[in-house]
């Protein structure tokens, strides 16, 4: 128990411990390329479409998330540097980052 750090205390009670920012790990590609990959796995049948490739300290993903989904008129989210967007139609949404001056590429069947 040398590890042990203090999380209560009877006079004062819980001790709150600052949290270690979180790095986004994001998939960075040496081509300069973002990819979108089509993706079921785990989601029951429903497929998304996984947009991969864009460097965080770049763009704001989620404002960029928020443009791709209104603008598909679907859902998704913006997790572990990647934006998901509900759905499979990979031509539209690469019109889209193409529109918005990103070199894309289909990735995956």
């Amino acid at each position: 128990m040398s590890d042990s750090h203090l999380v209560y205390s009877t006079s004062t009670g819980r001790i709150d411990q600052p949290k270690p920012e979180k790095e986004l790990h994001a998939k960075l590609f040496k081509d300069g390329f973002i990819r979108i990959e089509r993706q079921t796995k785990g989601r029951k049948g429903k497929g998304v479409m996984l947009v991969v490739g864009i460097d965080p300290k770049d763009h704001d993903l989620k404002k960029l998330a928020k443009t791709i989904k209104s603008k598909m008129g679907q859902g998704g989210a913006v997790k572990e540097g990647i934006i998901e967007v509900q759905g499979d139609d990979r031509d539209k949404l690469k019109g889209i980052l193409e529109a918005l001056k990103f070199k894309v590429k289909i990735a995956g069947g």
